[in-house]
């Protein structure tokens, strides 16, 4: 049935059902059948050929994509066939935009022009020397073109600032200087709970009476940390001697302290706690 819509003889048909195709090449097969013809009822968008020129950057570029694309010398262009394509795309589009296919018609000009002059019989100069082929200058034009569109490509493969990497900015400001954190109270109070539960654990059961003096424990604060750098919260604590030297040591800290003899610092939050001299003698 398929066969006698497409207009094939019924003897034309192979062992499958198929149109055996013998004298004609068909175009292209739509659903399995040959076709041999274009549709008539095709639909092509009015713009379809402005939109193939606008493609191309300029006469030239369309001049050089003809003779590129048929493997044509450049150095031996036949005009009369590049001519011939060049003017069947001028053509189509002069008839939409004008304005566009200005520039094209101009390099349509000078093709006809050249392929003139090609045809005339050859004039020697004053010097007695051969005349320069009128197509040499065309394609001198080409080729510069050429290597132009190339340098371009070939600069676009780079790698591109905003397209194929970004730029990493590092502000390094020097008036800025690094501050360490501040003990706060909570810190001094969680330590102290620490040092006074490992004190509780050696805690002794025998009942004495001893009497401490602050003033005593401040200087043996200051002597312990005469000399040294930095000195650990914990150190200065001798849980072994029970509670009640452990809070007179504190408070002969605190004291001293207060009275900007020594200074409590941290690296860091919740880093260990120092201690040292405010002053450093001569």
């Amino acid at each position: 049935m398929a066969a006698e819509e497409g207009g094939l003889p019924p003897k034309e048909l192979d062992e499958q059902g198929l149109p055996d195709i013998v004298d004609r090449v068909a175009l292209a097969r739509l659903y399995g059948e040959p076709l041999f013809a274009m549709p008539t009822d095709l639909y092509i968008p009015p713009d379809a050929l402005e939109v193939f020129l606008e493609t191309f950057q300029g006469p030239l570029d369309l001049l050089l994509y003809l003779i590129r694309k048929q493997n044509f010398n450049i150095m031996d262009i036949p005009l009369a066939d590049v001519t011939r394509q060049y003017l069947t795309y001028v053509d189509q589009i002069r008839k939409t935009n004008l304005e566009l296919a200005s520039d094209y018609l101009l390099m349509a000009a000078m093709l006809i022009e050249i392929k003139s002059r090609m045809l005339l019989p050859p004039k020697k100069t004053e010097e007695g020397e051969e005349p320069e082929d009128p197509r040499a200058e065309l394609v001198r034009r080409l080729i510069e073109y050429e290597q132009m569109k190339l340098a371009a490509a070939g600069l676009d493969q780079l790698p591109l600032l905003g397209r194929d990497f970004l730029r990493v900015e590092i502000h390094n400001d020097p008036s800025v200087h690094v501050r360490h954190p501040d003990v706060s109270l909570a810190d001094l109070r969680e330590a102290w709970m620490d040092i006074l539960q490992r004190a509780r654990l050696n805690k002794h059961h025998t009942i004495t009476r001893e009497e401490l003096s602050v003033r005593e424990f401040m200087s043996n604060v200051l002597r312990t940390l005469q000399g040294k750098r930095f000195v650990e919260f914990e150190n200065l604590f001798d849980p072994s001697r029970g509670s009640q030297v452990i809070v007179v040591t504190f408070i002969a800290m605190l004291e001293l302290a207060r009275e900007r003899l020594l200074e409590i610092t941290q690296a860091e939050a919740f880093a260990p706690i120092y201690v040292r001299l405010a002053y450093q003698p001569a």
